[in-house]
């Protein structure tokens, strides 16, 4: 007889498995099963072991070779690519400033453009009359005033239509204390600085998420918030950073300590920025800092 066969009759036979107590030997499960049944039993067993053990072994190797850094890094991809483009906008307002301010002291006679060449003067011709002159000269500086307050319209205008989209919104003090510089453009001071006790807690002015936690050597230790309908508020000169980026605040959490940290401060306060759509905003139209 073959061995094959001898295994088949094997398989084909059938056995009792019973389980008894172990004090009393009384039965508590009996089932009839043949090698057959066996065989599959065995099979499902070992097959359900071996996907259990690659489960496991894929679970170990996901532990092991996680990138613990890998979402921190995600945040601060996006965190520079905001804080590059805050920069950016930061920027096309001083060029854009500056070119007013050019063009005021231009306009006013401080710097005076470099002449144009006279044309010549054909032979035989008389040379300009005075009157004529004068008349050009006169018509020159109307057009000179006429661009001045053009140009100051044009950016009275701006300012006024980030005003119009801010005018709904409610913001939190971040400090209560009294106000030594006020937001002016003209000196490009485009913030309020405001004296407040000794150790007082700088809370954010509306839920956000901070995207600058850092120190620089002019303005201290620096918190940056992003808000949302792209408004932007700064904190800078303080004695301690409680944030740092990534970190999702509310209206009214603490967020820094008042100091007086950075070159360009002359004792304690907070130096705070609102920004909306890239143009920097008065604060004192949307929050109000004395108690």
């Amino acid at each position: 007889m073959s061995k094959f066969k001898r295994l088949k009759i094997r398989l084909a036979e059938t056995f009792w498995v019973i389980v008894r107590e172990e004090q009393t030997l009384a039965p508590r499960f009996s089932t009839r099963v043949n090698g057959w049944k066996l065989f599959a039993i065995g099979f499902i067993v070992l097959f359900g072991c071996f996907v259990l053990s690659l489960l496991v072994v894929q679970g170990i190797n996901l532990l092991l070779h996680k990138d613990p850094v890998s979402q921190e890094t995600v945040v601060n991809k996006r965190i520079i690519q905001l804080m590059m483009k805050v920069d950016s906008l930061e920027h096309n307002v001083q060029q854009k400033d500056a070119y007013l301010v050019n063009m005021q002291k231009i306009i006013g006679g401080d710097v005076k453009p470099p002449a144009p060449k006279a044309a010549p003067t054909p032979s035989g011709t008389a040379p300009t009359d005075p009157a004529t002159q004068a008349q050009t000269d006169s018509i020159d500086a109307a057009f000179r005033r006429q661009f001045e307050q053009q140009a100051v319209e044009a950016r009275t205008q701006r300012y006024a239509k980030t005003d119009e989209a801010l005018k709904d919104l409610t913001f939190f003090a971040p400090l209560g204390g009294l106000i030594m510089n006020r937001f002016d453009v003209k000196r490009k001071h485009f913030a309020v600085d405001i004296v407040a006790k000794k150790d007082e807690p700088i809370k954010s002015v509306a839920d956000g998420t901070v995207i600058i936690s850092s120190w620089t050597q002019d303005s201290g230790h620096v918190i940056g918030i992003q808000h949302k309908n792209q408004i932007l508020s700064f904190y800078k000169h303080n004695s301690v950073r409680l944030k740092e980026v990534g970190d999702v605040v509310r209206a009214g959490d603490i967020v820094a300590i008042i100091g007086n940290s950075g070159e360009l401060t002359d004792g304690p306060h907070l130096h705070f920025e609102l920004w909306h759509n890239g143009n920097p905003v008065n604060p004192e139209e949307y929050i109000r800092f004395s108690f």
